[in-house]
């Protein structure tokens, strides 16, 4: 064979075809998953867009909540328990504790039906069956006499519709066996509750 023949034997032209073909296909390859990666963050872009003003409602819904917590157990309450609320507090314990510990055998009925018109509750129930089992035969059978003095009250707990009062009180009794007044001191914590606009007596505890 000549030297013509061989040389075009070992041409490699169908070769470097192929290899060009496999260069173009990776290229494109890659340009496509570059475009896969720019559509993938504008999509996230766009999701996060929403979120500011999502966050910015729920601040605004919490404060407003805030707002309004503090309006009912701080703010409220301060403006129904100022100084006159306190002032009728005491009062309206000073005036049923007087009420309920004084009382004379010819006007029971009446020194009863005054104390009641302080009381509520249970307590007032209470108050009902005892001077009717108790106070009365005695007061009646020995002709006890009572007389309540407040000397001093304060008011240790205030809500707008609850409150505790700290009373100090001297207590004068009489009777037909013992007709020389005899004098007794005490502490007392009245627990009052606001009903229909009135200051009552809930509870009576001797301190």
């Amino acid at each position: 064979m000549s030297d013509d023949e061989t040389t075009r034997d070992v041409e490699p032209t169908d070769g470097v075809e192929i290899d060009k073909s496999a260069d173009t296909e990776d290229d494109s390859t890659e340009f496509d998953t570059s475009a896969d990666d720019d559509k993938s963050t504008s999509d996230v872009r766009r999701r996060s867009i929403p979120v500011i003003p999502v966050v910015l409602a729920l601040a605004l819904v919490a404060a407003g909540l805030l707002a309004g917590w503090l309006y009912f157990t701080q703010y409220r309450p301060d403006t129904q328990t100022n100084n006159a609320v306190a002032e009728s507090v005491v009062n309206a314990a000073r005036d049923g504790t007087v009420a309920l510990l004084s009382y004379k055998p010819d006007t029971l009925n009446q020194d009863f039906a005054a104390a009641k018109s302080h009381l509520t509750g249970d307590f007032l129930n209470y108050y009902d069956q005892f001077t009717k089992q108790v106070v009365t035969p005695a007061a009646q059978s020995k002709a006890v006499t009572t007389t309540a003095q407040v000397v001093g009250a304060a008011a240790s707990e205030l809500e707008p519709d609850k409150a505790v009062v700290l009373i100090f009180v001297n207590q004068v009794t009489t009777s037909k066996e013992r007709p020389d007044p005899s004098m007794a001191s005490s502490s007392v914590k009245v627990s009052l509750t606001k009903v229909h606009g009135q200051w009552l007596i809930a509870k009576f505890d001797p301190v």
